[in-house]
């Protein structure tokens, strides 16, 4: 087996492995948060668009009188219709809110997965520098072409990573108001 082949290979066991956990992801949805998608996935779509500008047109042409033999039930300033636009605005805005809350937690997930692949890529990658400095020395590299290696070499800290970055926002904060 080529090297291609095994690395297509590892890439299609991984792909895989994400749809499945993105479909278990899925199934565990509770019946409220499918109804949510449901209604947000229907709400997106121009169809939503085009049916509430057939209904809401339609609405108005009758309540302004336009159509022979129907009487008008909500006449201009179509108070019944901005109440009915209301409320569905704002069960739409919460179930928008139900569904991007399920998706922050998702993308949650996927960064704390992102996080430790590259702690794990960082540590590892760490070890190779070391292998490949004492391998250097054994074979009489000069120090000066090994240069930096030693900050290299060291592993990364995620809290210390956190702490500077959380140092730096706030450095550039205090200039910021300056």
């Amino acid at each position: 087996m080529s090297d291609d082949d095994q690395l297509a290979g590892v890439m299609r066991r991984n792909i895989r492995t994400l749809l499945d956990a993105r479909a278990e992801f899925d199934r565990r949805r509770s019946r409220e948060e499918r109804v949510a998608d449901a209604i947000t996935n229907f709400a997106g779509r121009m169809s939503f668009v085009y049916l509430h500008a057939l209904l809401f047109g339609a609405w108005i042409v009758w309540n302004l009188g336009m159509i022979p033999g129907l009487r008008p039930f909500d006449p201009f300033p179509f108070v019944m219709l901005a109440m009915i636009a209301s409320v569905e605005a704002i069960f739409l805005s919460t179930f928008v809110l139900i569904t991007q809350n399920r998706m922050m937690g998702q993308a949650d997930r996927r960064a704390d997965l992102d996080v430790q692949v590259n702690l794990l890529a960082e540590h590892e990658i760490t070890q190779l520098i070391e292998l490949c400095d004492a391998i250097a020395r054994r074979l009489g590299v000069p120090a000066h072409e090994r240069q930096g290696l030693d900050e290299l070499k060291k592993d990364v800290r995620p809290e210390a990573v956190l702490s500077e970055i959380e140092q730096a926002a706030r450095d550039h904060q205090e200039k910021k108001a300056d």
